[in-house]
């Protein structure tokens, strides 16, 4: 039995010293959350981060070895973008990728892991783990300010999640 957190609170963690999980506990079957991370019709609902921005570039070659490559735009016309690929397509279970925000930053490697969440299969426990190549790469991402991000798009996930299913 998987011990769920509680719905709608993202945790953050950090296991090592080059790792940041993020879990949340989303009302939906894990098959659509997946979906919802793979599917180029449904990421620019919600992973958007702060209010104002847009997703204009969402490109998913969904299989191992496959490209990916996203693109935001505040409504400043600010912009950016990250690309990568995928390692390991395993619905609706697990998805590896590597990421990369550009030659400032380095690769990471990001492992999302869905399971049911207290074994109702209705509820999803989504755990996604960073892997930096160093502890001072770890430290200057979580710098940026990415937990608030990353929580923001969660709550975007979980509203965009509960419209599909209603």
């Amino acid at each position: 039995m998987t011990t769920a957190k509680p719905t709608g609170k993202t945790e953050f963690g950090t296991p090592s010293d080059t790792e940041v999980t993020m879990s949340r506990v989303l009302d939906a079957p894990r098959r659509l959350v997946f979906e919802a991370f793979t599917n180029p019709e449904h990421l620019p609902h919600w992973m958007l981060g702060p209010d104002g921005w847009t997703m204009p570039i969402c490109e998913i070659d969904l299989r191992p070895g496959g490209k990916w490559h996203f693109g935001w735009r505040n409504v400043n016309g600010e912009g950016m973008e990250m690309t990568g690929e995928y390692r390991e397509v395993s619905p609706p279970d697990r998805l590896v990728r590597t990421e990369s925000w550009g030659p400032e930053w380095p690769e990471t490697l990001c492992t999302l892991v869905l399971t049911d969440a207290d074994d109702d299969p209705g509820r999803t426990l989504l755990v996604d783990t960073i892997s930096y190549p160093s502890k001072e790469a770890r430290d200057a991402a979580l710098a940026t300010g990415m937990n608030d991000g990353a929580d923001r798009s969660f709550d975007l996930l979980a509203d965009y999640l509960r419209k599909l299913l209603d």
